[in-house]
């Protein structure tokens, strides 16, 4: 008590200079934690990539977006501004992920982060026996085949570099089944397995790779798909119905928390994470409820 009060009156004596220099200590720096990085992203145009694209950029980050949607992209980079290019490419053409990476280092000299985030809903009925083989190629040749890649040509870069960080969108229905069509959850089982069957040989370059694994967001994405299968319903009930999942009481999962997740593996403060599926769920796929009654009749 008496230390409180002797400080109380030295600070009541001080000049208002003196307070004012005191309070200077008190630090408003916003720490920019991709400061000098360059970034490439693949299906950043629109929701996920492009809020990751935003958080990467606020971060100090230069980004090429890269998405097969050319107004939509060229629109997105405008928008994000100077520190934002936009360039073509479909992942089902391996020339063009090579292109990209290439295009990124010729224009800053390095690329430091590599996102494979592009991927599209599937579209298909939900039994295995009514599934259309020729679509299942066409969703693994995007969302599978692009994402290896994109890995392979970062890595072709950054190789010679001993260092830098590649990320991969994979998805809930990849860690627990049910929760989607068997193609896309094939597709996104299969993200997982390649960054974990890759890490080995990465580690040893110095290149770290993670998934990050996401809850339903209700995107455009998702919500497209669910007005097949829910016809007639308002998307704003739609993306209720998405929320309503949730297990976390009070938090849905958004595009922010997905690209916060990224900002943080892309960071030095994940310095020594790699080979890891980052799951963003609200422990969604951490447990399973038997719901039993509390009455017994």
């Amino acid at each position: 008590m008496l230390r409180i009060r002797s400080r109380c009156r030295i600070i009541i004596s001080t000049s208002r200079s003196s307070f004012q220099t005191s309070t200077n200590k008190f630090s408003t720096h916003f720490e920019r934690k991709l400061e000098g990085k360059v970034a490439v992203i693949t299906g950043a145009a629109s929701g996920i990539g492009k809020e990751t694209a935003a958080k990467f950029i606020k971060h100090g980050a230069k980004v090429i977006v890269a998405d097969i949607q050319r107004q939509l992209g060229q629109e997105t980079a405008s928008e994000l501004g100077e520190n934002a290019t936009f360039v073509p490419c479909d992942v089902t053409n391996e020339s063009h992920l090579s292109e990209v990476v290439d295009f990124a280092v010729s224009k800053h000299g390095q690329l430091d982060i590599m996102y494979n985030n592009a991927g599209v809903a599937c579209r298909t009925p939900l039994s295995i026996v009514d599934t259309d083989l020729a679509q299942f190629d066409r969703v693994m040749a995007i969302n599978v085949r692009g994402v290896m890649a994109g890995i392979k040509h970062a890595a072709r870069v950054m190789i010679p570099r001993g260092s830098g960080c590649i990320l991969c969108t994979g998805s809930v229905t990849g860690v627990m089944g049910g929760l989607a069509q068997p193609t896309y959850s094939t597709t996104k089982s299969c993200v997982i397995g390649i960054v974990r069957s890759v890490t080995g040989e990465l580690c040893k370059h110095g290149i770290r790779i993670n998934c990050i694994s996401p809850f339903a967001v209700p995107t455009a994405f998702s919500l497209d798909e669910m007005k097949e299968y829910f016809p007639g319903v308002e998307p704003q009930d739609l993306a209720k119905m998405i929320y309503n999942a949730s297990e976390l009481k009070g938090a849905y999962c958004e595009p922010t928390d997905v690209a916060n997740a990224a900002l943080f593996l892309a960071s030095a403060d994940a310095k020594f994470i790699s080979g890891q599926n980052l799951v963003v769920d609200g422990g969604f796929t951490s447990f399973k409820s038997l719901n039993f009654s509390h009455l017994v009749q």
